[in-house]
């Protein structure tokens, strides 16, 4: 089963089909610069020229950097004010050619995307309990699970933290700008890490973002934190793959056959009998993480 993911960030949009069997793209993403000022109608024009890459028609799930409620975007820290109040998944399945073009566009959070591959797929896969995927990027995205269901939008990036917001002293982007060392910046991330833990006791630490790919330069310097702290293992196609999980479930409800349970390996589930009645759009409901209805 394809369906394609686009993942929205504050520097770069980047998409690609996304193999729901295996939780793996299926082809090279394609990339663009977020242009700035990041407006919705320019961020829905490179979401087009993305698809449009691939000639893709059919279902497209898209993350954004911020709150999601009903498709509708509630805040928006590191894009345009514009957004705010913006019925984004409207705006974005009509940029794509509607409904009848066939491409409606499920929206949520870009880091509750990656959580929720990363829990499926990733380095969450049979975990139980509390577990945090942190994205660390432009700014710091947060993903909340406890046993194996969502929280969403949780926005913990913009947790104060000595007089500064979060992800203003501890994303990857600080640490690109003020030239800080990968010791100096793994003290900040430590004591963000800290913060988090003191509010949530957290089992596990899930560490997102580009930077997860140089993991062993920062979370060997991370210390004293009591939960496990583990790099992300989709890396940064972790919104895209989720991304095209909350599309896919948006529409049929249920994960594709063949797919695991993140609760461990397993046989592979059955392909549902036809669409289940739809919950309401706003619901993230399922042992497993996915999101029933996430548009």
């Amino acid at each position: 089963m394809r369906v394609f993911g686009v993942d929205i960030g504050g520097s770069g949009i980047k998409g690609a089909p996304v193999d729901l069997e295996r939780g793996e793209l299926t082809a090279e993403r394609h990339k663009v610069l977020t242009p700035h000022p990041a407006t919705p109608d320019g961020v829905a024009d490179c979401v087009r020229e993305v698809v449009a890459h691939f000639g893709w028609t059919g279902p497209v799930g898209a993350t954004f950097p911020g709150v999601v409620t009903g498709g509708i975007t509630r805040t928006a820290a590191n894009v345009d004010k514009r957004w705010i109040g913006t019925d984004a998944a409207a705006l974005l399945t009509e940029r794509l050619g509607g409904e009848a073009g066939g491409c409606p566009v499920t929206l949520l959070n870009d880091a509750d995307a990656a959580g929720l591959a990363e829990m499926r797929y990733g380095a969450g896969r049979g975990r139980t309990g509390t577990v945090l995927v942190l994205t660390l990027g432009t700014g710091i995205g947060s993903a909340l699970f406890t046993d194996g269901r969502l929280v969403a939008n949780t926005e913990l990036g913009h947790l104060e933290l000595h007089g500064h917001d979060a992800e203003k002293r501890a994303s990857t982007k600080v640490k690109e700008d003020e030239g800080l060392s990968w010791q100096r910046w793994a003290h900040r991330v430590q004591k963000y890490l800290a913060h988090v833990e003191m509010l949530f006791s957290p089992e596990l630490f899930v560490i997102g973002g580009g930077v997860s790919r140089k993991a062993e330069k920062f979370l060997p310097l991370i210390e004293g934190i009591k939960a496990e702290i583990v790099p992300a293992q989709l890396q940064n196609n972790a919104g895209i793959v989720g991304a095209a999980m909350a599309a896919y479930a948006a529409r049929v409800g249920a994960p594709p056959a063949g797919a695991v349970s993140p609760a461990g390996p397993g046989r592979p589930s059955a392909p549902p009998p036809g669409p289940p009645a739809r919950t309401p759009r706003s619901a993230v409901e399922s042992p497993v993480g996915w999101p029933d209805a996430a548009r």
